[in-house]
């Protein structure tokens, strides 16, 4: 499956290379072949990084899963002006390769979305959720709340929302999307015990990250 966001890219490339295929290969043109063939790389090279593959929720309904595909680069504790004073935060790196479609990691209602300009700096970076393009969104369930931040990277320049104020969220349901290396971070309040550990490779909407405390 193909994330829509991907079609934007990928439509008018199918309709420039195939054509130039044809071209190509009945005049034997060997500039022409070249080009053909860069073209062909970068459609399947979209093809596979705007995949949207279908994944199983855990059974667990107090669980939180992962928000995104990528590896886990810090897992740390902080006071968040919208969660609480003892909150936890986790924060997931997505490469070239990572899946870059974002989940909601619990069920809830939007309760605020606000998106910040700032700078493109390594995603990975420990200070880029500080200083980069974040879009950020508040959720809150019947028993907790937390907040899911969308980071810009270095190549990362186009944070794509879906989550609006007062709307009803499920969880593995589509948040958004951010196109070409980025970072995910989710914020937790305290009565959510983490599970997940600095260096975990962890799949969106299937990997439990921590779980509510009953």
């Amino acid at each position: 499956m193909i994330a829509k966001e991907g079609w934007l890219f990928l439509i008018p490339l199918i309709l420039i290379t195939f054509p130039l295929g044809i071209v190509a290969h009945s005049l034997n043109h060997s500039v022409l072949l070249i080009l053909y063939y860069i073209l062909g790389f970068s459609t399947l090279f979209l093809i596979y990084f705007f995949r949207d593959p279908l994944r199983k929720l855990p059974d667990d309904l107090n669980s939180f899963v992962s928000p995104a595909d990528g590896k886990i680069i810090s897992v740390k504790s902080l006071e968040d002006d919208d969660i609480g004073q003892t909150s936890y935060e986790i924060s997931i790196y997505l490469n070239l390769l990572s899946v870059h479609v974002v989940r909601s990691p619990f069920q809830g209602v939007v309760k605020s979305v606000e998106r910040k300009k700032g700078r493109f700096i390594p995603a990975f970076e420990h200070n880029a959720s500080d200083v980069n393009e974040t879009n950020t969104i508040v959720i809150k369930s019947q028993n907790c709340k937390y907040k899911i931040r969308q980071v810009a990277g270095l190549i990362a320049r186009r944070i794509i929302c879906y989550a609006k104020i007062n709307q009803d969220i499920q969880k593995g349901s589509r948040l958004g999307f951010i196109r070409f290396g980025s970072r995910v971070d989710i914020i937790v309040s305290s009565n959510v015990n983490i599970i997940a550990k600095e260096g975990d490779r962890v799949l969106g909407g299937k990997t439990v990250i921590a779980e509510l405390r009953s």
